[in-house]
């Protein structure tokens, strides 16, 4: 990958466990991002002047427009997914043209890609997640958006891509909200940490969305009821709408824009869903052990990690001096046992390849530990 020859080529002294101080790390980290942003723009400047985005062998158009002005830590990023599904391309297409025009978010970017596929899951297929974080990746580094503030909004089957993608890419949005799409069977517990909203027309009642759509808030409703601090959430059953709720859900933006990501939730549940992923907000899972429906769940207080449940042998952790005084011990319990307690070193190994791994600026670590678990 470009971007990792580049810091090799800038940094020869990679790999090195050279201790960092705080400021140093800092330091550090703001060179790397200056140097990420140069390199994602290089990686992706074809793709960004053509407006067409290549993943394997499938390419994404998509357009974008901004609203308003550029706050001062940077723009928002609306992704907005147009409706249409197993269809002729000229329907899709028009899906496409009609989105581009949908919302108007205010002092953001809004951003409506054209699906790969012409197919009832074209939002949610397993190829789909890279193109969405690298559309991200893309605006962050040309546009200057702010990462904790990207928002996923998609209506009918766009809606459907919500549903799944809001669930499978939690660590990566601000926010999401669902118009008129059917959940399937995904589980929602990875939105703890993520504002998810739910719009349906009452009358909606192809494919039962509508009762499908009111369980799905009943469900949320429950998760947080049991979880106060999580889950937050609102369910709109737009009475007397079929499928075309009149714009009364673009009530969601604004809602959706009260809240930013945080990178470092201090109580995280992870799940597996039908797409793996090994990372999650600051955790990692071995590769070789991923599967639907394996989950983790911990909590962490001070400099204190403590494991609830974690169904792999184990687990990396990673940290900032946001999150924990890396200055002071670090403890890691489960099950009544301590896993480790000491002192992590911060390294530029680790930040260089932490940014590397993920491609996110948010997820930038000077220090890890991988514990067993138990």
């Amino acid at each position: 990958m470009q971007y990792l020859l580049t810091l090799l080529l800038l940094f020869p002294f990679t790999l090195s466990a050279q201790n960092l101080t705080r400021a140093q790390a800092e330091q550090e980290a703001q060179a790397l991002a200056v140097q990420w942003k140069e390199d994602i723009k290089t990686q992706y400047q074809q793709a960004w002047q053509n407006r067409h985005l290549i993943v394997g062998s499938k390419i994404m158009s998509f357009w974008y427009t901004t609203y308003g002005t550029k706050p001062a830590d940077g723009y928002s990023l609306f992704i907005s997914l147009h409706g249409g599904g197993n269809a002729p391309a000229q329907l899709n297409d028009s899906q496409w043209e009609n989105q581009k025009q949908l919302y108007k978010p205010q002092n953001s970017v809004y951003l409506a890609p054209r699906a790969p596929y012409d197919d009832w899951d074209m939002w949610f297929k397993p190829d789909l997640d890279a193109f969405y974080a690298a559309l991200i990746q893309m605006c962050v580094a040309n546009l200057d958006v702010n990462p904790d503030k990207v928002y996923l909004i998609g209506y009918s089957a766009g809606g459907d891509g919500v549903w799944r993608m809001a669930p499978r890419m939690a660590d990566t949005w601000a926010g999401a909200s669902m118009m008129a799409g059917h959940p399937g069977d995904v589980s929602l517990l990875n939105l703890r940490n993520t504002p998810f909203m739910v719009w349906c027309g009452a009358l909606d009642a192809a494919y039962n969305r509508n009762r499908e759509c009111a369980q799905r808030g009943l469900e949320l409703d429950s998760l947080h009821a049991a979880d106060p601090d999580g889950y937050l959430h609102q369910t709109h059953i737009v009475e007397g709408k079929p499928h075309w709720m009149d714009l009364e859900d673009a009530a969601a933006l604004p809602w959706l824009q009260q809240y930013q990501r945080n990178p470092y939730p201090t109580h995280i549940i992870w799940r597996q869903e039908e797409v793996t992923h090994p990372h999650f907000y600051w955790l990692t899972a071995p590769a070789d052990q991923l599967q639907r429906g394996k989950t983790v769940r911990l909590s962490l207080k001070g400099n204190t990690v403590t494991i609830s449940q974690c169904d792999y042998t184990q687990l990396t952790l990673h940290f900032n001096d946001q999150m924990v005084n890396l200055d002071k011990p670090i403890t890691i319990r489960m099950n009544g046992k301590t896993l480790f307690k000491g002192k992590l070193s911060r390294t530029l190994a680790n930040l260089q390849s932490s940014l590397a791994t993920r491609n996110d600026l948010r997820y930038m670590f000077p220090a890890q530990v991988t514990v067993k678990c138990p």
